[in-house]
């Protein structure tokens, strides 16, 4: 079996969700904490079903901002704070009933969640930043 979004075998009845989850486990006890953003970024956006469309294209851009002009997450929250305000905000991030993000060709991805748990967690930091570089180039093979 297969994960219906981001194609990744499914082995002995584990999910992605499962190894989301396993992943913020080990951020929490080992406080392998500067890669989470890229983390986040990279499951949903091979994910897409969890944002809302907006809440795609905003993240496609802020992977692309993180990988390519090193911005840092603290300097994003600053740049976009007032944005993104649940108070101010104009457009929803996670899917919604009607507002379901998806892609117009399905996307080839070469890495992915289970890729980084099967790594481990001494390799963690290297494998997340490997898995983000891999979604932002399979995302702009299919621009």
């Amino acid at each position: 079996m297969r994960c219906a979004e981001c194609g990744a075998p499914l082995d002995d009845g584990r999910t992605c969700q499962d190894d989301f989850y396993t992943m913020l486990g080990w951020e929490w006890e080992y406080q392998l904490l500067d890669v989470h953003h890229l983390m986040v970024l990279s499951y949903n956006l091979q994910h897409p079903s969890i944002l809302s469309p907006d809440g795609l294209t905003v993240s496609i851009g802020l992977l692309r901002q993180f990988l390519e002009e090193g911005i840092t997450p603290e300097l994003m929250r600053k740049r976009m704070s007032a944005a993104v305000d649940s108070g101010t905000r104009t457009f929803t991030i996670t899917a919604r009933e009607g507002a379901v993000g998806r892609y117009a060709h399905p996307i080839t991805w070469t890495m992915r969640a289970s890729d980084v748990v099967h790594a481990g967690v001494d390799q963690y930091y290297e494998s997340v930043r490997k898995w983000a570089e891999s979604a932002l180039k399979s995302l702009e093979c299919e621009d």
